[in-house]
């Protein structure tokens, strides 16, 4: 189970304002072209199931912001020796729960798979309040 750290803080990033992506696909496509890049240009080591670890993470942050937190407004990806770290914002002040099938049957549950998957992937999870309303979810998957 990674580390969860609630936070309160959003600074603001040395990067150049860009629009978040739209859709699920199209933050995999950044995620896979930046992992790749900055891996390559650093030396860092990729581990055989880091870039598959990173996309699903990335898929499930940006899927929740999209169904429970009125849409992403805000992504980023960067590459360190520390691994892969994803953000992903939204316009929700809702902090995301894993739910238990109240029937007991979870391979029928259209809902809630995503945070476990998550939480399980990754070894850093921190959910940052924004000061003007949302929250930022940042995850971090190891490189090895």
């Amino acid at each position: 189970m990674p580390d969860i750290h609630p936070t309160s803080s959003c600074a603001p990033t040395d990067e150049p304002l860009r629009r978040p992506p739209c859709r699920p696909a199209d933050a995999r496509r950044t995620v896979q072209r930046v992992v790749t890049e900055r891996c390559r240009a650093r030396h860092l080591p990729l581990g055989p199931h880091t870039m598959d670890d990173a996309l699903l993470v990335t898929s499930e942050l940006t899927t929740n912001a999209i169904v429970h937190g009125g849409g992403i407004t805000g992504f980023d990806v960067d590459v360190d020796s520390g691994g892969v770290r994803v953000s992903v914002s939204d316009r929700s002040d809702e902090l995301p729960v894993a739910t238990a099938p109240a029937d007991g049957h979870a391979p029928t549950r259209r809902h809630g798979r995503g945070w476990p998957i998550v939480c399980h992937l990754a070894r850093d999870v921190r959910v940052s309040e924004l000061p003007c309303g949302g929250k930022r979810i940042t995850a971090v998957v190891p490189l090895r």
